[in-house]
Parts: structure tokens; C-alpha cells; sequence
């Protein structure tokens, strides 16, 4: 078994300056919905999982998420060192994923999850064009209920929107 390269304290150090918020894969998205009209707001604290943006005229979230950070299937490889730690940690990242998503569809909210990898360069273009694709066709949509009313046909469509975009 291969150790570290780096000692605990420096591990320790590189991972808490790993940030959560205005990543550069937020910040490519929030730009992209910017230009073409879209204004959101930022982390809002009253819905589960205080998704990276939410569209509430839409009725729609947006989360971004970090291959490793979510357990995305592009991202196969874990740490060597303490791999049970992570192994349990992403899966509970996951969980945790899962049920926010559902419970915010339960709201009559669309959920939209983007993983970091459709967002390089390679990607970009095509990921940020669909968003806007997806972003649109709820527009055109009848005008979700109330969020105090849970209504089968908007969780289905939602959970469709959920599918197209990967997990």
C-alpha cells in the first residue's frame, strides 16, 4: 500500500481550503444564466440542501456538484490512505443527495443536478446550452403549485427533468 505524499498536517490543510461555495463551476453557471436573462438567488437557507441556485419564478434548483465530493460516476478513483473514511463519507454525501432531491420535489420544485465534469472545457458548451434548453421548456410549462400542495404530475415531471441530468 502506497502512503501519502503529504504529511497529516498538509493533507489537513489542502482539504479545508477546498471551498463549497462560489466554485469555479458555480461561477461558469451563474455567468451563463446571467447572459441570457436568467437572475436567480444564491444558496437560500429555507429549502433543503440550500441548493447553489435557485430560479424561484421556475420553481427550479440548481446544485453543482464536485465528482469526488458527490460520488459521480466519472470519478473512480478514492484516496489511498484512510479509503473506508472517504468510501463511508461520499456515500453519505450521496444519501444525503438523494433525499434533499427528493424532498425538494415533494416542494413542486425541478431539480437540475450539474456535475463538475460537464463542465469542462471539452463539455461546457454543450451542458450550459441544454441547461438553458431545460430551463426554457419550464418555462413554457403551466405554473407550478403551491408549494404547500404535492401533486403527483409536477413530481414526475421533475423527477424527468432529474433523469436527463444524469443521477
Amino acid at each position: 500500500m502506497m502512503t501519502d505524499v503529504m504529511t497529516p498536517e498538509q493533507r489537513h490543510h489542502c482539504m479545508s481550503s477546498i471551498r463549497s461555495r462560489d466554485t469555479r463551476p458555480e461561477v461558469t453557471v451563474r455567468r451563463y444564466l446571467w447572459q441570457h436573462g436568467y437572475r436567480y438567488r444564491l444558496y437560500k437557507k429555507e429549502l433543503p440542501g440550500r441548493p447553489d441556485i435557485v430560479l424561484s419564478r421556475l420553481r427550479t434548483v440548481i446544485f453543482i456538484n464536485g465528482c469526488f465530493w458527490h460520488g459521480h460516476e466519472c470519478h473512480r478513483r478514492f484516496p489511498k490512505t484512510n479509503r473506508d473514511f472517504w468510501l463511508r463519507k461520499i456515500e453519505r454525501n450521496r444519501e444525503r443527495d438523494r433525499d434533499v432531491a427528493a424532498r425538494l420535489r415533494q416542494m413542486g420544485w425541478n431539480v437540475i443536478t450539474i456535475w463538475e465534469c460537464e463542465l469542462a472545457k471539452v463539455r461546457r458548451d454543450e451542458t450550459l446550452e441544454r441547461l438553458i434548453t431545460t430551463l426554457r421548456a419550464f418555462e413554457t410549462e403551466p405554473k407550478a403549485p403551491s408549494p404547500y400542495s404535492f401533486p403527483e404530475a409536477d413530481t414526475e415531471l421533475a423527477a424527468e427533468a432529474e433523469l436527463e441530468w444524469g443521477e
